[in-house]
């Protein structure tokens, strides 16, 4: 920890308000979170954020929650009741943003569009966050992660050849782009109002969100040109690039960009200095027409040696490497550990293990508090508001709390 832990964090004072289930819309203010911004989680009693529940591989917290939500404050309100509603709008009142990824319609039913809370709230920043986006035929389907990875293309692209060999991402990144993207929103609309006195709306959607980040493969197949392959790990249109196997059982990944690269790949690693120039590998579209020829080529030289002494070729050659790391890899890298990348933080299981944000700001250190309890804020933020005692307990014993 260094001196910048005590220094002001860019969205100090800034009072966020989420209805907020699973992970887009909690990834998205988890980081507002991490740079200094109050968020208040509004969970359903008895039960909370149904993320709460997907396992209990944390100390018997679940692995999604923990990820996406510490640095929050919990307030547990059954929005459907009255009194409640009441509650909501205190808390409103006080609030910068609103950020809410309900399923499709629930917020405009109660209230809380973006219209109407901007009449009663003009400097209020509303973030809508779900599947599809507002209008269209689309509008009101129900929207999972791998839903979304099916309906915006990233099947079609990952995995492997085979017809019935396409594969999701192994993490939830339609959810992870959602939240990205209304993350920075949030920020660009916070810039906004510092300019115009008023907030603003943003629609995000998790299809536009994917699609963004699909548009390499789109272009690829522009017009109607063949889109890339399934390639399982290796790349679809460069080779060598992708994973081999090595003499000690490992497995090594690479990466070729250039015609020099190929070349220092011939002399300095396969030793084959002739091979370079062979007519069948000599540009990168012929080596990956022949990739297969290639890959035998490049395998029958690996297995001469351990996945260390192939790195130690390629760094020697400059050509791009990495260990295929399992999770217990990631969890001990080395190079996160020389960057003092881990923090600890509380927990309803204890302390935690916890990553910085990336994106180091050598001016502040990021926010890194614990992961709330089911309500655990309930009564002080009540109590903020300007409830006594016999009002907090009257709106438990209502089931409004």
């Amino acid at each position: 920890m260094n001196d910048s832990a005590s220094k002001p964090r860019p969205l100090d004072g800034i009072t966020v308000v989420s209805l907020e289930h699973a992970i887009a819309a909690p990834f998205c203010t988890r980081q507002l979170a991490d740079l200094g911004a109050r968020v208040i989680k509004i969970e359903r009693p008895g039960s909370g954020d149904f993320a709460r529940d997907y396992d209990e591989r944390v100390n018997g917290l679940a692995s999604h929650f923990v990820w996406t939500n510490r640095s929050k404050e919990s307030l547990t309100l059954n929005v459907k009741q009255p009194d409640a509603g009441e509650v909501l709008d205190k808390l409103l009142a006080t609030a910068d943003v609103l950020v809410q990824n309900l399923a499709p319609g629930a917020a405009q039913r109660m209230g809380l569009s973006f219209e109407a809370l901007h009449e009663r709230f003009p400097r209020l920043i509303v973030c809508d966050i779900s599947g599809y986006g507002e209008g269209g035929p689309y509008e009101q389907k129900k929207a999972y992660d791998l839903l979304i990875q099916s309906e915006g293309g990233f099947l079609s692209v990952t995995g492997g050849p085979g017809e019935n060999d396409m594969a999701k991402a192994g993490c939830s990144i339609a959810d992870i782009a959602a939240g990205m993207y209304a993350y920075t929103g949030v920020l660009s609309a916070l810039l906004l109002r510092d300019k115009t006195g008023e907030g603003s709306r943003i629609d995000v959607s998790m299809l536009e969100s994917l699609v963004e980040w699909m548009n390499y493969p789109m272009y690829y197949a522009y017009d109607g040109a063949a889109p890339p392959p399934r390639a399982g790990a290796a790349h679809a249109t460069i080779y060598p690039y992708g994973p081999f196997p090595t003499g000690d059982g490992g497995t090594v990944m690479l990466g070729l960009q250039n015609e020099r690269e190929w070349q220092q790949f011939c002399n300095k690693v396969l030793l084959q200095p002739k091979l370079a120039h062979d007519i069948r590998f000599n540009a990168n579209v012929r080596r990956s027409d022949n990739r297969a020829e290639l890959r035998a080529i490049i395998v029958e030289e690996f297995a001469r040696m351990s996945a260390d002494e192939v790195i130690a070729r390629l760094d020697a050659a400059s050509i791009a490497n990495a260990h295929v790391n399992d999770m217990a890899g990631v969890w001990a890298h080395p190079q996160l550990k020389a960057r003092d990348r881990w923090r600890e933080v509380d927990s309803p299981a204890g302390k935690l293990p916890a990553l910085l944000p990336p994106g180091r700001n050598v001016a502040f250190e990021p926010r890194m508090d614990a992961v709330p309890h089911l309500g655990e804020h309930t009564d002080s933020l009540l109590s903020e508001l300007g409830y006594g005692a016999m009002d907090i307990q009257r709106l438990h014993q209502q089931g409004a709390v």
